[in-house]
């Protein structure tokens, strides 16, 4: 196979824009790490077992780091990655954000059910959230992790546009100062739970609602910051170019999505819900 262009020759002697990838393990790797990893968030909430769901994190880790370790080793051969390949890329990272929106949808639809018609509960309460819990203070940890995340939007930003200047030093800064901040809002949200006024396990509808979306928002943090986190360690090694960084462009897109999806997750579940509380 030779390269001619933005085409591919294949021994037949036929050019086509298009670039056909080696078997890979990855895709079915990935699929069990993720079931693996859901099962054992079961495993874990009902039973406290939290075997499944350590080797589902472990399964699903080593499927974005050698699944990503091929893609780049894929997008240095001259010719592999063509325009029409790179189009393809980007409309693949915009349905699978597109994806993850409908995924989300699925937890505030659940928790607005339950805001608009209370009595479906089940419990006899026709209040929400329910007279028995105790929210958290919106403006305490949760605007400050709302702080926090609009400033690593900024920095991310930031860094894109030292990409586009050629300014390297600007740009390994301003990804260094998101990973930072991707890592602070972990911590902080790790104490929010460990000083959670309800439980998770027998708590009722409120606190599933509340963890399980907030919870996949913090496991999309970590899975963000991962991701920028190896665009650091790349753009240390000059592996982004003015015209080809999509591989950026990529972990900046799903950044910002992350950041979206948290200030859906304060205003309709930390500061609106509060303010039911105080209506009542």
């Amino acid at each position: 196979m030779s390269a001619q262009g933005d085409s591919v020759t294949l021994h037949t002697g036929v050019a086509h824009p298009y670039h056909l990838p080696n078997p890979s393990p990855w895709p079915l790797t990935g699929s069990i790490g993720g079931f693996l990893t859901v099962f054992g968030i079961i495993l874990a909430a009902h039973y406290g077992d939290y075997i499944v769901l350590g080797l589902g994190l472990l399964t699903v880790l080593g499927t974005m780091f050698f699944w990503w370790r091929d893609v780049l080793r894929e997008g240095a051969v001259p010719g592999a990655h063509s325009l029409i390949v790179r189009i393809g890329l980007r409309y693949g990272m915009t349905l699978f954000i597109g994806s993850e929106v409908m995924f989300f949808v699925g937890f505030f639809w659940a928790y607005f059910n339950f805001l608009i018609f209370p009595e479906t509960q089940g419990n006899g309460m026709m209040v929400w959230p329910p007279s028995n819990i105790h929210t958290f203070d919106p403006f305490h940890l949760p605007l400050l992790n709302t702080m926090i995340l609009l400033l690593s939007g900024c920095t991310v930003t930031w860094a894109h546009h030292a990409l586009l200047e050629n300014n390297k030093r600007d740009l390994v800064r301003g990804l260094g100062i998101t990973v930072l901040l991707g890592f602070t809002f972990t911590i902080c949200q790790a104490i929010e739970y460990a000083h959670a006024p309800f439980k998770f396990v027998g708590g009722g509808v409120y606190p599933s609602t509340f963890f399980l979306a907030t919870g996949f928002h913090g496991f999309h943090v970590i899975v963000g910051t991962l991701f920028l986190a190896v665009c650091w360690f790349r753009a240390r090694k000059g592996g982004f170019t003015q015209e080809r960084h999509f591989g950026f462009e990529a972990a900046a897109w799903y950044w910002h999505f992350v950041d979206v999806v948290w200030l859906f997750l304060f205003v309709c579940i930390y500061w609106y819900g509060a303010g039911q509380i105080a209506a009542e």
